[in-house]
């Protein structure tokens, strides 16, 4: 999951949601456990606050009444944690009977602290005991009449309830954080399986784009189909665009050989008999042939280059076209060798692989004195996300100065009118290098010669 990437945002989106519910949830559990553990601890002290009203309800008149029948020991016990107490209310003076595991002062009243009852008169409530113990305390008031009104109460160590819930929350964590990291396992394969169909049509449009295919297959989910069928559409679409643009191509190179051959051979006739006009006419003919040359040859690579759909081997044809140029250049003694650093494929048309390095290894065997080395190998990094490889053509000839080497690049430039050629080899092969995404490059041979270099895209 790369930054930005959609599995990563269907990722977070999903896990903070998914955490929020688990902690509210949590939360929730708790509250609600704690609310049950509370019900059934006031149950336990209901029984003893029953037993003790009934007691009070017994006594004989006149008396402070004192139940007799707990029968539990932790009332006997000082500062046990449980405790009685029976309070009268209406009197002038309060009078007060406590547990005898309360041996010094009482416990406060809740009424007093204007607790609301419930329907059956019972007020619940937390209070601070003796040594500052946190109680859980159960209330009723008793109305015996002309005997007296009495506030019962029963208070018991609330650390049992803290214990109780302390113990559900850490299990209640622990089943929260398994359930949580299986949530996240799930939500990883979700993820990853949800977004491979997109994984496969991204692998798919670059077998299209490195010329293994001509278009997206395979079966794909409702969601996405409808897209890879509209890329299929703008594959096919382009393909027919750069058909016929080729096309008109061709129907352009043959409207206009006719008319500049005529042109040409009728110049000829003219320039024959001495004639300065023809001679004129004849010349800008040739000019006029090499600049529709030019232009046709341009506008063939780019509609080329716009579709790629083959892949080529360098090795081969470099090495080919290294044997025929030596042959070409026997007589001149120039040796032409090849160092291909293992098998090197170019991601276009063979054709302009053969025009980019002939023209290069043609140009270094016209100025080289006995040698011309092409070395091919793999171009360090990567640019836009694809990979390149270097042809780099060193010849032992005189070399070009900077201003030289920008002037060869210009179209119909000839820095030698000795050498033989039209000055348009330099031109085409950087305008179809850039085509292709590549970059053309000039500097010094280690031969003291000329080093051209090529970057072009790998397949």
């Amino acid at each position: 999951m790369r930054a930005g990437s959609l599995a990563l945002r269907l990722f977070i989106s999903a896990t903070v949601v998914g955490a929020l519910v688990m902690l509210i949830t949590g939360l929730a559990l708790s509250s609600i456990y704690r609310d049950a553990v509370e019900r059934s601890f006031d149950q336990r002290l209901d029984v003893y606050l029953k037993t003790i009203v009934a007691d009070v309800a017994n006594a004989p008149a006149g008396t402070m009444p004192e139940p007799t029948t707990l029968g539990d020991p932790l009332f006997n016990f000082p500062i046990s944690g449980w405790y009685w107490q029976i309070a009268r209310v209406d009197g002038p003076a309060r009078q007060v009977k406590t547990s005898r595991s309360l041996p010094e002062g009482t416990l406060p009243l809740l009424f007093e602290q204007r607790t609301k009852p419930d329907l059956t008169g019972m007020r619940y409530g937390y209070v601070k005991g003796p040594e500052q113990q946190n109680l859980r305390i159960v209330e009723r008031m008793v109305d015996l009449g002309e005997d007296g009104r009495y506030a019962v109460a029963v208070a018991a160590d609330a650390g049992e309830i803290e214990d109780e819930v302390t113990g559900f929350n850490r299990a209640l964590m622990v089943t929260l954080a398994v359930l949580g990291a299986a949530f996240v396992l799930t939500l990883l394969f979700q993820v990853v399986f949800g977004l491979r169909p997109l994984k496969r049509m991204l692998v798919a449009l670059h077998e299209v784009r490195m010329g293994r295919a001509d278009r997206i297959a395979g079966a794909y989910p409702v969601e996405i189909a409808p897209l890879v069928a509209e890329v299929n559409g703008l594959i096919e679409t382009n393909r027919e665009i750069v058909e016929r643009a080729r096309t008109h191509v061709g129907n352009l190179a043959h409207a206009l050989k006719t008319p500049i051959s005529v042109l040409q051979n009728e110049a000829a006739r003219g320039a024959d008999a001495g004639d300065a006009f023809a001679v004129k006419v004849a010349e800008q003919a040739d000019v006029m042939k090499g600049q529709v040359a030019h232009h046709l040859e341009r506008a063939r690579m780019a509609a080329r280059a716009s579709v790629v759909t083959t892949i080529e081997d360098v090795g081969p044809v470099a090495e080919k076209l290294a044997a025929t140029l030596a042959k070409v250049y026997r007589a001149k003694g120039v040796a032409v060798e090849t160092d291909v650093a293992g098998r090197i494929r170019f991601r276009g048309e063979r054709q302009d692989l053969e025009e980019i390095l002939g023209n290069l290894v043609d140009n270094g065997c016209k100025w080289a004195r006995s040698l011309v080395e092409i070395t091919i190998s793999p171009a360090p990094g990567a640019a836009g996300g694809r990979d390149f490889f270097e042809i780099v053509i060193d010849d032992d000839g005189p070399g070009l100065t900077a201003e030289q080497q920008a002037q060869a690049l210009k179209r119909g430039k000839r820095l030698d009118e000795t050498k033989p050629g039209s000055g348009l080899g330099l031109s085409i092969v950087s305008e179809l290098v850039s085509l292709y995404g590549g970059q053309l490059g000039f500097a010094r041979s280690p031969f003291g010669g000329l080093r051209c270099v090529v970057r072009l895209p790998a397949a």
